[in-house]
């Protein structure tokens, strides 16, 4: 059997703290323990398309464990098989995956190990139908990918958004306000709960739970009662109230992610104040959740995630992307994970421990 000699790594989708964690742990583990070349594609799927690459040494990572970002640098509007292009004034849409496979063969590598969300898995779902060789690895900022108990990313994200609710605190208390905190998550509620519940929100709205808003209005009137002259909200931007729809912020044609949620917590403030005239406030956290370094846990996970993959290469299981399951690094197949989304369960001890310790989730208790 031929040796593995060369692999290609690449970062795809959103940024998230950890990506330079697993690139490191990548080159580390294919360079001292297989003695296997790697090839870094830039900016994500569009370096593929373009055969734009770095050869990645141990000096390349070296310093790179604590840094936020990729130094790969990533892409989200590139799918190989649906590439925009401008012509005669008209953006159309081609199939480039050819010219992918080619600039793979010109560089000699065995297989691409890609890191990223629910579009890089589908999109190297589509290029081992081409008969690449992949290995995936999670990463996202929701949670919400099939198949891992955790993305890494999510820990840092959960970090920050709990630290800017702690301090949105002070500012509440002293105003007497309601302040609502809108953070990303998508459909998935991981995110907004999570920090709910550690930064010591006192309503926190999910798209798993859609909100009634007399409920979120009988809860700040009862923490009045109580001599509470404030609540902290804290709301996923893919909340939505019964009987409505997610709040689009704005859509972009073309990207692999056309609809952007966004403006929720305005909604929120908007029907808080009509209905019980309680002076609200919302600050939307937006990519600010995305930045910064990674935290001890995203750093342990990302890594292991990453020598994860590299033991995969070696022993040619491809086809699959690496996941936790508890506290071990296992493999599940990319085709049984890609598309589908990892939502919070109704019956998920993230919720029941909310609702034991007194939160309102925006429905009867």
């Amino acid at each position: 059997m031929k040796k593995i000699r060369r692999i290609g790594i690449l970062t795809a989708g959103g940024d998230c703290p950890g990506l330079n964690a697993v690139i490191r742990a990548v080159a580390k583990t294919a360079i001292n323990d297989y003695d296997i070349d790697v090839v870094g594609f830039l900016d994500g799927y569009q370096g593929m398309v373009e055969n734009k690459f770095i050869n990645i040494t141990s000096d390349v990572v070296s310093g790179i464990l604590t840094r936020g970002g990729t130094i790969l640098g990533t892409n989200n509007r590139i799918d190989p098989f649906r590439v925009p292009m401008l012509e005669n004034g008209k953006t159309i849409y081609r199939d480039l995956s050819d010219q992918v496979l080619n600039n793979i063969d010109k560089l000699g590598l065995d297989v691409l190990v890609s890191i990223g969300g629910d579009g890089t898995l589908t999109v190297s779902g589509k290029m081992i139908a081409r008969g690449v060789n992949i290995i995936s690895i999670p990463k996202t900022i929701d949670n919400d990918l099939f198949g891992t108990d955790l993305t890494f990313g999510f820990d840092s994200a959960m970090a920050t958004a709990t630290e800017a609710i702690d301090k949105i605190h002070t500012t509440a208390q002293s105003h007497h306000r309601a302040m609502i905190v809108e953070v990303m998550g998508r459909t998935a509620g991981w995110l907004a709960l999570g920090s709910g519940i550690a930064g010591g929100g006192d309503i926190t709205l999910i798209p798993e739970i859609p909100f009634d808003i007399e409920y979120v209005c009988e809860a700040i009137k009862e923490r009045t009662y109580a001599g509470k002259y404030f609540s902290i909200l804290v709301v996923g931007e893919g909340a939505k109230p019964k009987g409505g729809d997610v709040v689009v912020q704005r859509t972009v044609a073309g990207s692999a992610e056309a609809t952007r949620l966004g403006g929720v917590g305005n909604v929120i403030a908007e029907m808080i104040e009509d209905k019980i005239q309680v002076e609200t406030r919302v600050t939307v956290l937006g990519h600010l959740v995305r930045g910064g370094i990674p935290t001890p846990t995203d750093r342990l996970l990302a890594t292991r995630y990453g020598v994860e993959a590299v033991k995969l290469v070696a022993r040619r299981e491809f086809g699959k992307m690496v996941a936790l399951k508890g506290q071990d690094i296992i493999s599940v197949p990319i085709e049984d994970v890609a598309g589908k989304t990892r939502i919070i369960p109704l019956d998920s001890s993230w919720i029941n421990t909310a609702k034991s310790i007194g939160m309102c989730l925006g429905d009867k208790m």
